[in-house]
């Protein structure tokens, strides 16, 4: 069979090269999302201020929480871990468990804390640690910093240094290469906490040995970190963006396998119609359908291997890109190093394969089992196309895309609907995929009135072969639908979405304008001062974190955790939360607001008290004093904003929303930036904006994707129909009416695809539109449409008419008589 296949694809060398293309961006793809998951997985960061210690230690950022309220009857309880936001503190009593571990030559404390410079935001560090970074100048004295060289400043000069809102001035003992500010030993001591230690190990320890002794004498009290991971505690930002980045990469990546799945079977369907004659007569002569299957096979793993050796390279270089665009956006840290190694490469590898094998077994195994007899009938014009195995797949993809959009309507609202929008667009593209035939006959003969009625002779003979050949017909109209209707259903849904945020966000704005921090923070008199500036009606800090209920247990918080903004009492008329029962004048000192869902959740109500771990670690207790009505958009907390600000990284508030006259703030605040509220909701659209970008940039490579195969699709179709071109030349037809006659098919099968790729986006878009913004139609301009259906348009005309020009400039006599 190898030889056979071999010595034959020289002769279908145009469904050779349709089949190669289509799984080879397909691998590139799957290869690039599967690097992207990679280096979220591996999150290398080269250290640089810490690169002198062999090991570093930080505590430890997960949480485990319980996701049962009671063991089961074998004493089980299953567990969730979850990640902590903010910086969490580790003990110092671990610095002495450290430095007894053998091979430990010295451990260096790292305290930091946040710090603004010249108007610029970094971190403070203990000189002492400075050594790790292998600095080895004069250590500042109380009251001195050692400042970045790129501030400008000088050795001698003073300056202002903000740390929490509070501004004091510092001599310069020097500069560095580093972006940090070092303060004296107890300068640092007095105003950070200790986040790190570095591990310093003795001359010819291994430092993977040394990583493993320390991990294992610590145990889960503490996070050991060596080679490239030591970074991470430099930049612990990357970690969580890290996780969004696996999601992300998960997410893109099986979606390009189901349609990398859907594109390879429609390429090699109609590679496969094309020799319906040639397996027929196979069939004829004694070949046996074993034989057959085998056959194809062979050719679709020959075909497989070559696509994804071929991609291997560009599908990381393809990695490389997203992974920089993403990091572009901020939802990857340009610090993480991209990695594609060869598991990712082999998982391209393997779905290209399985793509190509089922694509071949599916297509073989009908042709393989029709008699000869049948199959020479059938080698002309195909009418059998429903099997029971396509109707059953067929009618169990209708139910998923039906049961997501009743999902989306009854249990989803606002912009999170979206997380259905993605399964149910896969769910009605594969249900139309396998029902392409019949609902390209369908269409075809609502359109085959017009064709007639407006383009004449050549109309008649179009809308005949739409007739004759409606079954051949579907496997080029598949690939208008599919890109068409990804189109639709990806970019609508991302307005749909973006629109449905930007009026919860607008509807919740309560405040007039927003006072945001130049310094690093607001000490907590500040909110007071701005309260009693004339015009000034209300005041609120605004500190947003996330968090856990500790106790009792709360079964309707996720692994994210719960979101927690700290408001200040005064102002609470400046939170638009509706509140079910309780005040939130009363949100003062240990004191919470609580979401009626999960209050019911943990049997709790006003008057009782939770344990809350919030997202720097630590709990502490808290009374409930008013419960909040569900958010359609999240699920939020709210406690005092100076009780909430501790637990973060910054210390402080760095936003205060104000209500009322605010054109004497500027000049009372001058190094705070003062936003209104049109600054507001732009701010937030631009975030929106970007979130946007991301998903334009993925779902547009795959929408790229099955426009390539709508190309490879009609390209292969119409040059495989150089027979029939040169049949009706020589029965009269001129080559004028040939060309006129394949124009109204491609703009034909160019409105059938757009048509039941509209179908497949509503399925997904009616039901997300009206969980989002409460109508069938969804948000967006227009020329959205009209701009994907120009380009399905200027596609499908190019592929089809090009081959066709192609194809006439052979003699008729000769393309008669050629096999």
């Amino acid at each position: 069979m190898l030889r056979l296949t071999l010595r034959t694809l020289r002769y279908r060398k145009g469904g050779f090269v349709a089949t190669f293309i289509a799984l080879f961006f397909g691998a590139a793809i799957v290869m690039a999302c599967g690097g992207l998951m990679e280096t979220g997985i591996r999150t290398a960061i080269p250290p640089q201020r810490l690169a002198g210690a062999d090991a570093v230690i930080t505590a430890d950022r997960s949480v485990r929480m319980a996701t049962d309220a009671e063991p089961d009857e074998d004493g089980y309880i299953e567990y969730q871990y979850s990640t902590l936001t903010e910086d969490v503190p580790l003990d110092a009593g671990v610095a002495a468990k450290a430095a007894a571990v053998p091979g430990v030559a010295r451990v260096v404390q790292d305290i930091a804390f946040p710090v603004a410079l010249a108007g610029t935001t970094t971190t403070g560090h203990n000189w002492a640690s400075a050594t790790l970074a292998g600095l080895n100048q004069a250590a500042p004295q109380p009251g001195q910093v050692v400042v970045p060289r790129s501030s400008g400043k000088q050795a001698g000069e003073r300056v202002d240094i903000s740390v929490r809102g509070q501004v004091a001035q510092y001599t310069v003992a020097g500069t560095s290469t580093q972006s940090v500010v070092y303060f004296a030993d107890s300068d640092a001591q007095r105003l950070g906490r200790l986040l790190a230690l570095g591990v310093v190990a003795q001359p010819g320890t291994d430092s993977s040995a040394l990583a493993k002794r320390l991990a294992d004498s610590l145990g889960t009290s503490a996070t050991v970190l060596s080679g490239d991971d030591r970074g991470v505690a430099e930049h612990p930002e990357a970690g969580q963006q890290s996780e969004i980045l696996i999601t992300l990469a998960g997410v893109f990546g099986g979606f390009a396998v189901m349609v990398s799945m859907m594109v390879v079977a429609s390429t090699f369907g109609v590679s496969l119609q094309q020799r319906k004659r040639e397996i027929a007569l196979l069939r004829a002569i004694g070949t046996t359908p074993g034989q057959i299957r085998r056959m194809i096979f062979t050719e679709s793993l020959v075909i497989a291997v070559l696509a994804t050796a071929a991609a291997w390279v560009p599908g990381s270089l393809l990695g490389g890109f997203l992974f920089e665009r993403l990091a572009e956006y901020g939802v990857a840290s340009p610090v993480v190093q991209f990695h594609q190694g060869w598991i990712p490469s082999i998982v391209g590898v393997g779905t290209a394969l399985l793509a190509g094998v089922i694509a071949a077994l599916a297509g073989a195994r009908r042709a393989s089992r029709t008699r000869p007899t049948e199959a020479l009938a059938e080698a002309a014009v195909q009418r059998k196309w429903l099997t029971p195995t396509r109707m059953i797949f067929g009618i169990i993809s209708c139910a998923g895309g039906l049961a997501l959009g009743i999902i989306s309507v009854t249990v989803m609202s606002g912009p999170i609907a979206a997380s259905t929008a993605g399964p149910a667009v896969l769910c009605w593209a594969m249900a139309f995929t396998l029902f392409a035939p019949g609902a390209t006959k369908a269409v075809m003969a609502l359109l085959r009135v017009p064709i007639r009625a407006f383009t004449k002779v050549p109309g008649s003979l179009a809308a005949n072969n739409t007739k004759v050949r409606a079954v051949k017909l579907a496997s080029v109209v598949a690939p208008v639908m599919l890109a068409s209707g990804f189109a639709f259903a990806q970019i609508y849904t991302q307005t749909t979405s973006a629109e449905s945020a930007q009026r919860a966000y607008t509807e919740s704005l309560r405040a007039d304008a927003v006072l945001i921090s130049g310094t690093g923070g607001f000490s907590p008199d500040v909110v007071d001062t701005v309260r009693s500036v004339p015009g000034i009606t209300a005041a609120s800090e605004w500190v947003t974190s996330a968090g856990f209920v500790e106790s009792p247990y709360d079964s309707e918080i996720g692994d994210e955790g719960l979101t927690l903004q700290g408001i200040t009492a005064s102002g609470a008329s400046l939170t638009a939360v509706p509140v079910a029962s309780g005040s939130l004048t009363d949100l003062s000192g240990d004191t919470v607001a609580l979401p009626v869902n999960h209050a019911s959740a943990m049997g709790v109500t006003i008057g009782d008290k939770i344990t809350m771990r919030f997202g720097d670690g630590q709990t502490s207790p808290v009374r409930i004093v008013a419960l909040l009505e569900p958010n359609d958009v999240y699920d939020s907390a709210l406690l005092p904003a100076r009780l909430l600000a501790k637990h973060t990284s910054e210390g402080v508030a760095s936003q205060i929303m104000v209500s009322g006259d605010t054109s004497q703030l500027a000049a009372r605040f001058p190094t705070a930036q003062l936003a209104d509220r049109s600054a507001l909701t732009e701010a937030y659209a631009d975030g929106l904006e970007t979130q946007a970008m991301i998903n334009y940039l993925i779902a547009g490579m795959i929408i790229l994707y099955t426009a390539i195969s709508v190309i490879n699709t009609l390209v292969v179709e119409t040059a495989d129909r150089r027979r029939e071109f040169g049949l009706l030349q020589l029965s009269g037809a001129h080559r004028g009416q040939v060309l006129r006659m394949m124009g109204v098919e491609g703009a034909a099968i160019t409105l059938a695809g757009l048509i039941l790729g509209t179908i497949v986006s509503l399925g997904t878009l009616v039901p997300f539109s009206l969980a989002a913004l409460d109508t069938v139609v969804p948000y967006g301009p227009i020329w959205i449409y009209l701009g994907v259906s120009a380009a399905a348009a200027l596609l499908t005309m190019a592929a089809t008419m090009i081959p066709t020009v192609i194809a006439l400039r052979t003699r008729p006599a000769d393309t008669v008589s050629a096999p």
